[in-house]
């Protein structure tokens, strides 16, 4: 199984080299881009060799409150901090983590000073990307060394690195699935309906547990609409922001593109497969659930596959499978990052360099990927986690950047429609849960609705 490579955007090497300051002390006469004080880029950087000098603290924010406890059952920050010492001694690492992460970063992010120097990108429009994080490397160049250089990258230049590759996909108790009789993994819209049911019948677990009152589990759906549901690379970025209605039941192949991600949705609710009362869900609780068969399945991101292996005494019973949608006969599945370490623009020479020094460290040593269930970044590194062993037959395949001066079109019509595609909107999806229980309205008639605040946001951005 190999990830699908999709070639970037040319960006005229001229307007590259506006941008750039040419460095010309020892580090190697490197080429840096507006923001990088360091004189050297990414791809420059020798582990073990550069920066061995310096001696600074840097301070690294993220969403991990659970790797921040001694208790983690996994590799804990304080053991990866204690590993890159035995490297970079002289480098401080000291990591704050916020439970309310997405908004706490983008009020520090909104604050534009000097009081962080690594953090996990939140969610930041690409075109604002240079005012608030330094500039790896130019996007060309990193797409040697790393996978998804162009993910977090605008007017060629990457800001963000991802901390691991995932999928999109579905989390679930295979013990469930054993006593549920379900022999194999449903391929289509159709067959995971049957087998919810087959689980209902058939066992005391909760066949689909939605997540309803955690916005961002709801949001999560929206992950599946690009590539696992059209297997087309450029859907996300250069088909959804010019198409007026994207999200209408497609004649030719009903069972594919985002109407029948959504739809998954709904009809599980509507056929009373999802839990008897929305508005109780927990997602704490949910990961022991999962674990010990109260819970059959859920719809995530790899990410959550080590937390529901660790919530309890039966990680050998956690899978992940492809999401249940078949194109021409092929599976697919969308690798992106996870969050994307961003280093401060307004920091000190020494603390980038030394930031930059540890995001190359995680990337490429310290494997944090494959400890949490993830694919590796480091562009040479092929390895796949146990987690993908039922992704045999399916196509990985990453979004295709936007197309040349539309670099700005995808956030501007999703701004406009205020759907909130994949930033953050958990809202309307609890909506589609809220109409399937209670019949309020079909399904076509909530991606009607859709289609007109789409439409409408696509005509003024023409």
């Amino acid at each position: 199984m190999k990830v699908k490579k999709i070639a970037a955007v040319a960006i005229a090497s001229a307007c590259a080299f506006s941008m750039a300051a040419c460095g010309g002390d020892d580090k190697g006469g490197a080429k840096t881009a507006e923001g990088n004080k360091t004189g050297i880029t990414y791809p420059e950087i020798k582990l073990g060799e550069t920066g061995k000098d310096i001696k600074t603290t840097i301070t690294f924010m993220n969403n991990r409150t659970d790797m921040n406890l001694d208790t983690y059952p996994g590799k804990n920050w304080k053991s990866y901090i204690e590993d890159f010492n035995k490297m970079y001694p002289n480098i401080t690492v000291k990591v704050q983590t916020d439970s309310n992460y997405a908004d706490s970063a983008l009020t520090r992010l909104q604050a534009n000073n000097d009081s962080w120097d690594i953090m996990m990108i939140p969610a930041v429009d690409k075109s604002e990307f240079s005012n608030y994080f330094v500039p790896y490397g130019e996007t060309s160049e990193m797409e040697k060394v790393i996978k998804l250089a162009d993910e977090k990258a605008y007017d060629g230049q990457t800001y963000g690195i991802a901390n691991n590759g995932v999928t999109a996909g579905i989390v679930y108790n295979k013990k469930v699935f054993e006593e549920a009789g379900i022999k194999e993994l449903p391929k289509t819209p159709e067959e995971f309906q049957a087998d919810l049911k087959l689980i209902k019948e058939k066992t005391k677990a909760v066949p689909l547990y939605t997540n309803f009152v955690e916005d961002w589990a709801m949001g999560a759906w929206d992950q599946y609409i690009a590539g696992n549901a059209t297997g087309d690379p450029k859907f996300m970025n250069q088909v959804l922001p010019t198409t007026k209605e994207p999200f209408k039941k497609d004649a030719s192949a009903p069972d594919t593109h985002p109407y029948a991600v959504y739809k998954t949705l709904y009809d599980a609710v509507a056929n009373g497969y999802t839990e008897e009362d929305y508005s109780t869900t927990d997602w704490e609780s949910s990961k022991g659930k999962m674990n010990n068969g109260e819970i059959a399945t859920m719809v995530l991101g790899a990410w959550a596959v080590p937390q529901m292996k660790q919530a309890g005494d039966h990680p050998d019973d956690i899978g992940y499978m492809p999401f249940p949608i078949t194109v021409d006969g092929k599976q697919y599945a969308t690798i992106a990052g996870d969050y994307s370490y961003g280093i401060n623009k307004n920091i000190s020479k020494e603390k980038q360099e030394a930031s930059m020094i540890f995001v190359k460290w995680m990337t490429e040593d310290s494997g944090f990927a494959k400890n949490e269930g993830g694919i590796p970044i480091k562009a040479d590194d092929e390895s796949m986690p146990e987690t993908y062993e039922t992704f045999s037959d399916v196509e990985l395949i990453t979004d295709a950047p936007a197309k040349e001066g539309q670099e700005d079109l995808l956030a501007n019509v999703n701004s406009d429609s205020e759907l909130g595609i994949n930033n953050g909107n958990g809202k309307k999806i609890q909506d589609i849960v809220v109409d399937a229980a209670n019949r309020t309205r079909t399904i076509d008639q909530i991606m009607d609705e859709w289609n007109q605040k789409w439409a409408k946001a696509v005509e003024d951005n023409e």
